[in-house]
């Protein structure tokens, strides 16, 4: 297998956005079908569908107005990267872009909350991201990764750590 070039997805967010829910970057499927978190045995939208109480097999784009709906943003750290697959672990380090997160933050300027889905996020932002910008968010908090390949937890453990997360802002609409 070869390393290909990948780009991430554009945000998805309004100005009303407190929560900012950040992946690495997308895998193949989901690259493949030019939406987060499109391998089904990925747990993020059944997480999501139950927290916010919409049906799981709703459309793309009405799961994606129930996250903006609930004041919660979608985007990657990486803006692009070589990788072998779908695993981060298969990134090539020395590919990474990242995405410009000043100008997010200054145009989004209610994300009070960042929430890393996974470990490779939150390393990636924190080596690459963090300190380049000025304009940042309260808090930081890495969640267990819905990916199917982080099989170390069960559904209803990654479950109730992401309700505990999501409950713990402080913000007018709880999940």
């Amino acid at each position: 297998m070869t390393k290909t070039l990948l780009f991430c997805f554009e945000p998805i967010a309004d100005c009303n956005a407190e929560i900012l829910i950040l992946g690495s970057m997308p895998g193949q499927e989901s690259l493949a079908a030019g939406q987060y978190y499109a391998n089904r045995r990925n747990a993020f939208w059944k997480i999501m569908a139950q927290l916010l109480e919409f049906a799981p097999d709703s459309s793309y784009e009405a799961r994606l107005q129930e996250l903006k709906t609930a004041h919660i943003a979608l985007w990657d750290v990486l803006q692009s990267c070589t990788r072998v697959g779908s695993l981060d672990a298969r990134i090539d380090n020395g590919s990474i872009t990242v995405n410009d997160f000043q100008n997010f933050f200054r145009t989004h300027d209610k994300i009070r909350t960042v929430f890393f889905n996974g470990a490779k996020a939150e390393s990636a932002y924190r080596q690459y991201v963090l300190p380049t910008v000025s304009t940042v968010p309260v808090s930081y908090m890495r969640l267990p990764s819905t990916s199917p390949a982080h099989a170390s937890l069960s559904y209803e453990q990654k479950f109730y750590i992401w309700r505990t997360a999501l409950n713990s802002v402080d913000r007018n609409k709880p999940v």
